[in-house]
């Protein structure tokens, strides 16, 4: 039986790709005296660029912003200084984000988050979501000195919800750092589909994490064992 649900954050149930481009959007608009030598569309759109979805921390895109867009009368590090204070302000859910933790915590299941990132980053937008209460378990890669795909930091994950990998469910977007490297460790891997990837391999794939509920009903189609 499952009885333990674990979440990648990040395109899984914050839409960053929407939350990054609002961020950008209203970062421009508050520094427009400063960067409004640079057409808005041309800021935005080499911003997400250079972001790569996050797999570039931000001090290097800073950099890079700074020096092709020859901005002179604000540094690289007040730009990030924002975008660290600024971004939970502008993050945006998956649907059904908040039914789905109600639904679980009903069926009395143990939730946890393991998410890549710097700590209190991350948090923040977990608590930005309002989702915080809801989970038992949050990991978060600075804060633990691991990061996914790693089986280490899935696996103190397991230890915190005190289950056992085939008791337990990895949500996440990435076909490597999450559903393989949660399947490595013998847990259910869910795909949530992302338009990065054509073809994934999974247990299960949902394009909705109203779906999530239907497939735990089905999770016997695996022959999970019953624990």
């Amino acid at each position: 039986m499952v009885k333990a649900a674990i979440f990648d954050l990040d395109g899984t149930l914050l839409n960053r790709d929407e939350s990054i481009e609002k961020f950008i959007n209203t970062q421009y608009d508050r520094y427009k005296k400063i960067v409004g030598h640079i057409p808005k569309d041309k800021y935005v759109t080499r911003f997400i660029e250079l972001d790569n979805r996050g797999y570039v921390w931000k001090d290097k895109v800073y950099q890079q912003l700074v020096a092709e867009f020859e901005i002179t009368d604000i540094t690289w590090e007040e730009l990030l200084q924002d975008y660290i204070n600024d971004f939970k302000n502008n993050c945006i859910p998956f649907p059904n984000l908040i039914g789905l933790m109600e639904e679980l915590k009903k069926r009395n299941f143990r939730l946890g988050i393991i998410t890549n990132g710097k700590g209190q980053f991350q948090m923040d937008n977990i608590k930005a979501l309002g989702i915080e209460k809801y989970f038992d378990s949050i990991l978060i890669s600075e804060w633990e000195g691991i990061k996914k795909p790693d089986p280490q930091i899935f696996k103190r994950a397991l230890e915190d919800l005190n289950v056992l990998p085939n008791q337990s469910l990895f949500v996440g977007d990435h076909p490597v750092n999450d559903v393989k490297a949660a399947q490595n460790v013998g847990m259910i891997g869910i795909w949530k589909k992302d338009h990065q990837w054509n073809s994934v391999e999974a247990d299960f794939i949902i394009a909705d994490l109203a779906e999530l509920p239907l497939i735990i009903d089905n999770t016997k189609k695996l022959n999970v064992p019953s624990c």
